[in-house]
């Protein structure tokens, strides 16, 4: 399977869909797309420049967050992550729904040769989807994420983290092992020149603080999602301290 790109998906609950475009659309500095799909439930957040990276999907319960893998062979890349350990959920042809070995759901989709990054915005960038694990399927999850993108896991700034990136890429995986109860959740992560700063701003949106981290601040988005501000390069990803 040759992994073209990795786009993020934030989830956000269906009535709650327009409060989350407003949001994400002025926080990033984009625009939104029309919306598409049988009942309207995604939409696209454009770029002033550069290829779109990030979307939105309209979902039932309370959102949360999901990758899509851009590829040359839909069809090639669902037999190989099936033998990895994935299962199909659902498979449209040209694009198709699956689920990790922990059940996680991750579309594989087209790549349509988008390959330029959007700019930083206010200096932040999201550029990152951390899939939240148990642990008792932690070290699984790593392996077939890894296997899946091909791409050499290496430890994060904490030893439950795992860091899945590379150069170029407009999106990282982060795997994060819980300390307990069940995992399959996910949120995304911006990476801030100043996560001061990127707070006060995305406050002034609407956001409400959460929690404190180590190297994060922990948000909540107006449409209940959380998502957090990282202490991290946004051209590199790496950290600042």
């Amino acid at each position: 399977m040759t992994l073209r790109r990795v786009l993020a998906f934030v989830d956000r609950p269906r009535e709650r869909f327009e409060e989350a475009a407003a949001f994400w659309t002025a926080v990033t500095g984009t625009r939104l797309s029309p919306r598409r799909g049988d009942d309207g439930e995604f939409a696209t957040l454009l770029p002033e420049s550069g290829d779109a990276c990030v979307k939105l999907q309209a979902v039932g319960g309370g959102g949360g967050a999901h990758l899509d893998l851009e590829v040359d062979d839909v069809r090639t890349a669902v037999a190989e992550a099936v033998a990895l350990g994935a299962d199909v959920a659902a498979d449209h042809g040209d694009w198709a729904v699956l689920r990790s070995p922990e059940g996680r759901a991750f579309c594989l989709v087209s790549w349509e040769g988008a390959a330029r990054r959007p700019p930083v915005f206010a200096g932040t960038r999201l550029d990152q989807v951390c899939l939240d694990i148990a642990p008792g399927a932690y070290e699984e999850e790593v392996a077939f994420w890894a296997a899946l993108t091909g791409w050499p896991p290496r430890r994060g700034s904490l030893p439950e983290f795992t860091v899945l990136a590379m150069p170029g890429m407009p999106v990282r995986i982060l795997l994060q092992r819980l300390g307990e109860g069940p995992g399959r959740s996910a949120h995304v992560d911006l990476a801030c020149a100043d996560t001061e700063a990127a707070r006060v701003l995305h406050e002034r949106h609407g956001a409400a603080f959460v929690a404190r981290g180590r190297h994060w601040i922990v948000m909540r988005d107006p449409a209940g999602g959380i998502y957090c501000l990282t202490e991290r390069d946004p051209e590199t990803g790496a950290l600042l301290s």
